[in-house]
């Protein structure tokens, strides 16, 4: 497969399950115009209140346009721009008044293919029991690990991860427990022959125990028993190098733009 469609697939997916994922709250709106799609949800998280560049017929009007709606709502935002795809998208953002974040917020974008199947099978940890949720209880208790992996605030959980979710066919929610309390979280959302790895998250007393990634190589594995032959995801630089033990690699950087009257 070429680069130029493993960047399109991962890209794809990550949106797909960003505007899915996001049904769970009431305040969610999802604005498609364009070739733009504006993502806001009030979330004291960037990931659920931004701006992306969806196809490659998208305008500078549509990035104008997405702005505004968000300044509209009131709600800190960012704008993602892929490194080297969406570079032409820079002078409008910089006419808008947004400015480039922190190097530290540019975000990897990582694809696993062909997935390494000896490497996910590596990385099982027999001591962490990973169970698919299928009700409110389990719900509850992978909110509770979100929340408490991530060090987020509580209603960032509640507003993305809900019982309707169960019933979507492309989606699962996983948590993983060690001595019965649940200290690990994960979810998994397919799109095509792609599985996107998502909220996969370990409590601090249950770190460096290799629950992440044993978590990783579960969603993994389990979009591949559905005929998955791609794996994708968005990692934080401190993931990276976990995720590229499983066989991923960055194939697309995000770079990051605020609103500074915002103080995003």
């Amino acid at each position: 497969m070429t680069y130029d469609a493993l960047v399109a697939l991962e890209h794809e997916n990550w949106i797909d399950y960003l505007t899915g994922v996001v049904g769970c709250t009431s305040r969610a709106k999802v604005i498609r115009a364009g070739g733009v799609v504006t993502i806001l949800t009030g979330l004291p998280f960037d990931w659920f209140n931004q701006v992306l560049i969806e196809d490659e017929e998208a305008t500078p009007a549509g990035v104008v346009a997405g702005v505004a709606e968000a300044r509209e709502r009131g709600d800190q935002f960012v704008v993602r721009l892929r490194d080297g795809i969406d570079d032409r998208f820079i002078p409008t953002l910089t006419q808008a008044g947004l400015a480039p974040a922190a190097q530290e917020a540019s975000t990897p974008g990582m694809v696993a293919f062909p997935i390494n199947h000896d490497a996910i099978a590596e990385h099982a940890a027999p001591e962490l029991d990973i169970r698919r949720v299928t009700d409110a209880a389990g719900i509850d208790a992978h909110r509770q690990a979100v929340t408490a992996g991530f060090g987020s605030d509580p209603a960032v959980a509640l507003g993305t991860a809900c019982l309707d979710l169960l019933d979507r066919p492309e989606c699962v929610v996983y948590v993983g427990y060690a001595g019965g309390d649940p200290v690990a979280s994960g979810l998994g959302w397919r799109t095509g022959r792609t599985v996107g790895v998502y909220s996969i998250a370990t409590i601090e007393s249950a770190r460096r125990r290799g629950y992440g990634a044993a978590m990783t190589a579960r969603v993994t594995a389990d979009g591949v028993a559905t005929g998955c032959d791609v794996a994708a995801l968005q990692a934080s630089e401190m993931g990276r190098p976990t995720y590229e033990r499983l066989g991923f690699r960055t194939v697309v950087r995000y770079a990051a733009y605020v609103d500074p009257v915002r103080g995003a």
